[in-house]
């Protein structure tokens, strides 16, 4: 949230979120009143742990909440120790089949299981893993998607559909609740974006567990970035959703950013530098497509919540500027007017624009920053 938008009270921009109940994913909480968090998955090697650290390091930098981290054999989870203790978020092992995998991995650190007890065998089989996960402080993941629904269901409903995964979702529930266990969350996803949404209304209103949204193998960077948006936006906007994961065929980073864009769309969280800026037109007072090009780059570093505009002329930049917390609005001869909390504040030329920007940014972060901390060490001190 902007510094802007702390002041301001704009009711048709709340959204009442599910009541969910609230677990723990290592220090994360997820569910209840928790902040909605972002996640991702590697796509290394699990058993080359300094490549797999490597790229959680990249997630974690990028914002990552939780990252998952596929265990598919004795030398992913005999890995998963180092890359545990190397970890600074918490680890979601990712179990399919062999039900050892996930009590290995369950007793090197997993802060979270992402099981189907359907697929993990024998009754005594999900006991183990329930019993390791128990143990070991984990909690579960059920995770039901479309194209791996159980052939008993496929017979049922004649094809993946909503009700059918919702079906899977809560029988798998039952097993987990019949051990005793309650420290899971959920998942139905799919590829279409229309049969995740039914899905997961309907398992809202059937179970108080908090839910992991996502569109699952949604697409390339720019597909899939619009057909998670719509999903998990459209969920997210009626309440619906705890965790998010934007599964992307491109960099895990990429998930991250597109993450937290989606809630930051939403007003549901904010981290960084939030660029409103105008699509340019003849009247455009600066290159304001490089500019904002420019901009993104250079200010990705910033994780403090701040909003910034720039805007190519004077039609829509003054009244932009004033919901933001700095603005550039072009005025042409080669110069336009800095906004500081959305008031003009003095001139700049175009020329030298960017590296004020960036300049004034990093300056109102640091103050932010500062504020912050004031006001942790003075909560702390009453304490």
């Amino acid at each position: 949230m902007s510094t802007q938008d702390h002041t301001r009270v704009r009711p048709w921009r709340m959204i009442d979120r599910r009541k969910s109940r609230k677990i723990r994913v290592g220090n994360v909480e997820v569910g209840g009143d928790a902040p909605i968090s972002v996640q991702s998955m590697t796509n290394t090697l699990t058993a080359d742990a300094a490549a797999t650290i490597a790229q959680i390091r990249q997630l974690e930098e990028a914002g990552a909440d939780i990252v998952r981290v596929s265990c598919p054999d004795e030398e992913s989870t005999a890995a998963f120790k180092t890359i545990a203790r190397e970890a600074k978020v918490p680890l979601v092992a990712d179990i399919h089949f062999h039900y050892k995998r996930g009590i290995e991995a369950a007793k090197a650190g997993a802060a979270c299981l992402r099981i189907n007890p359907g697929n993990i065998g024998s009754p005594d089989r999900v006991r183990e893993v329930v019993q390791a996960a128990r143990d070991h402080g984990c909690s579960i993941r059920i995770g039901v998607n479309a194209g791996s629904l159980e052939r008993e269901l496929l017979e049922k409903y004649g094809e993946p559909c909503p009700d059918a995964m919702v079906e899977s979702a809560l029988s798998h529930a039952r097993i987990l609740q019949d051990h005793d266990f309650h420290e899971f969350k959920i998942s139905v996803k799919a590829s279409d974006p229309f049969m995740t949404v039914a899905a997961y209304q309907q398992l809202a209103d059937a179970i108080d567990c908090p839910l992991h949204l996502g569109v699952t193998e949604a697409g390339a960077l720019r597909t899939g970035t619009v057909k998670s948006s719509i999903g998990i936006g459209s969920m997210l906007w009626a309440g619906i959703g705890d965790t998010i994961r934007v599964s992307l065929a491109a960099d895990p980073v990429e998930e991250i950013k597109v993450g937290f864009d989606i809630l930051k769309s939403l007003g549901l969280r904010h981290r960084g530098v939030n660029i409103i800026a105008c699509p340019s037109c003849a009247r455009q007072g600066f290159n304001v497509i490089k500019t904002v090009e420019l901009l993104e780059e250079r200010l990705a570093h910033i994780s403090t919540p701040l909003s910034l505009s720039i805007i190519g002329c004077v039609v829509n930049g003054p009244g932009e500027a004033l919901m933001t917390d700095l603005g550039f609005t072009g005025g042409g001869k080669g110069a336009g007017m800095v906004y500081m909390a959305g008031k003009p504040d003095h001139k700049q030329d175009n020329e030298g624009m960017v590296d004020h920007i960036v300049e004034l940014v990093e300056k109102k972060a640091a103050e932010l920053q500062a504020a912050e901390a004031a006001k942790t060490s003075s909560v702390l001190a009453a304490e």
